[in-house]
């Protein structure tokens, strides 16, 4: 199995820590940006599988990322679930029109963002944790 690279864009510091660390216990490697900008700059120098994208942030909203990047030929297709609290209709409409592949509101748990990642990734073996056996 490929071990996928995940962006996760979030202003906020602690949910950096602790969605990277949902992801990093299933064998995801995970790249963090504090801001959308921060976020542009990464993915032109390294493009990652997927990216999860905080909708409201105070330098660059979520949604501006996205229009940027569906404007952008080279990554026009990179696969974005956008995140946020606000769970409002309009939001959400705007988000899948403006091109998310995957939309996620807080609060979620670590088994509804994976399957939101398998489903835009077109996997299924991403659905259970990795075993901690040692082999």
């Amino acid at each position: 199995m490929k071990t996928h690279e995940i962006l996760v864009v979030d202003d906020t510091p602690d949910c950096l820590a602790v969605i990277g660390g949902m992801l990093e216990a299933y064998g995801l490697r995970v790249r963090r940006a504090e801001g959308g900008q921060e976020a542009l700059d990464q993915i032109v120098a390294h493009a990652p599988d997927v990216v999860l994208l905080d909708v409201m942030m105070p330098d660059m909203s979520g949604l501006d990322v996205l229009e940027r990047l569906r404007s952008n030929p080279t990554t026009a297709r990179l696969p974005v679930i956008l995140v946020t609290a606000n769970s409002d209709d309009d939001q959400v409409m705007a988000g899948y029109q403006g091109g998310a592949d995957y939309y996620v509101t807080k609060p979620f748990t670590t088994r509804q963002l994976v399957h939101g990642i398998a489903l835009v990734l077109g996997e299924t073996d991403l659905a259970a944790p990795p075993s901690s056996a040692a082999a």
